[in-house]
Formats: C-alpha cells, structure tokens, sequence
C-alpha cells in the first residue's frame, strides 16, 4: 500500500481551525499535521520501527528538531489525537448540564463521526477501511506504541477522574470518582473494539457508525445506573463522617 493510498489529512477532530486563528498558529496547525500524516503513511508502509525520525523530517522538508519541537516522542507523532480526546473531557465532562454517560457518549459519538465521514470522502472506502485496520495492527503489533497508549488513557481517567470529583464534592482521590473514570475511559475501548470488528463488514459508512453505536449503547446502559449515583456520594460521605 502506498503512502498516497489514502488521504490521512482529513482524519481530524472538528474544530480545530477558529475563526481568530492567527497565520502563525495556521502555520504551526498544518506542520503539526503534515508531520503526524506522514510520519502515519510511513508506519503503515514499512513498519514503525524502520522508520527513523529523520526520514519523516526529510519528507517533510524540515530538520529533525522541527519534528520533536511539535512531537516529544515517536510515538507521539502517530497517536496525536489521544490530546484532542483529553480536551474534549475537558469542555464536555466538565459540562454540569449532561450525565457523565452523556458527556462521554457525545464525545464518542463526534469521534466516530470524524472516522466515518473521513472513509467516506476516500476516492476508494474499502482501501481506506484497509487502512484503518493496519494502522490498528500497527498499534497492537508495536510494544512502545501499546505502552504509550496505555500512558495516554491513565492520562485521560485521571483528567476525568479530577473531573467527576469537581462535579460530585469529591476528592480526586475518592474511590467513586476513581472507578466511575475508569468505566467511563472503558467506553473508548469497546468502541475500538466494534470499530475494529465492524470494519471487516461490507457496509457503508453510515452503516458502520449505527452498527459501532449500538455497541458502545449496550456498554454505557450497563454502567449508566452507577453514575447516576455518583451526584450524591459526596453528600453521602459527609452526612457518614457528621454521623
């Protein structure tokens, strides 16, 4: 599969451009992607490690420097959007007005769309659902690309942790916001997982994204009713110590 097999570029969160965007931080938001597009063709063609950092430097026309001035790491340059996820929680979980499950499903739901709306706009979908599932091959087959996923998603259950313990009267701490974070973060993974088995059918986009839906539902109605209760575990553990 070739580099210009499929157009990577158009596989991001929504909203990253404003209407303030200065053409510095323009500048900055399209090296940034050009960077982790390439250096995502290159994985897929050749395997992450055979890849050196310089190479994805020089396909960019830039020095290697450049390229860790936007990426820490070379793992960091293929799942960058791990950070998009963290902000999302951020705004979203942090909203008073949705349930946590709700929060949590929204962002799921505008993540998927992101991913079916991008193989829709390929010039040949069934060679980008290819795509798709080498770059998950390429994540699971590679041991510091799993590692620095599982980084990235203690990261994110301690943001939302820190999130629901603002939101509850609790300490981050707290047993309930601790296990509520993790169930929540839980969702992201049975949603890989059905995008992952989905993928492998012959159905449309649109097709792919009620059938992946439907499997991240039956997942948060089971942990919905607990979260439900978290609200009241603060008022719960104060009227215990008063006691």
């Amino acid at each position: 599969m070739s580099m210009r097999t499929v157009d990577w570029s158009t596989l991001r969160p929504r909203g990253q451009e404003s209407a303030d965007e200065g053409l510095r931080e323009r500048k900055k938001r399209l090296m940034r992607q050009q960077l982790s597009d390439t250096a995502t063709a290159m994985f897929l063609e050749r395997g992450f490690e055979a890849v050196r950092v310089a190479e994805i430097a020089q396909a960019c026309g830039v020095s290697e420097k450049t390229v860790f001035n936007y990426f820490p790491t070379k793992e960091s340059l293929v799942l960058d959007l791990g950070e998009a996820t963290m902000s999302s929680l951020r705004h979203t979980l942090a909203d008073p007005g949705l349930a946590p499950v709700e929060a949590a499903l929204a962002i799921l739901d505008q993540e998927l769309k992101d991913i079916t709306s991008w193989l829709a706009a390929q010039a040949d979908p069934v060679e980008a659902k290819a795509a798709l599932m080498r770059f998950g091959m390429l994540i699971r087959s590679t041991p510091s690309l799993r590692a620095y996923q599982r980084d990235m998603t203690d990261r994110l259950v301690a943001e939302a942790a820190e999130i629901l313990a603002s939101r509850a009267g609790l300490s981050q701490d707290d047993p309930e916001p601790q296990i509520a974070a993790i169930a929540l973060l839980g969702l992201w993974s049975v949603q890989f997982q059905a995008l992952r088995r989905h993928l492998g059918r012959d159905v449309a986009p649109e097709r792919l994204h009620q059938a992946v839906t439907a499997d991240v539902m039956r997942a948060a109605r089971l942990i919905d009713t607990g979260l439900h209760v978290l609200g009241t575990a603060g008022e719960t553990d104060r009227s215990e110590q008063a006691g």
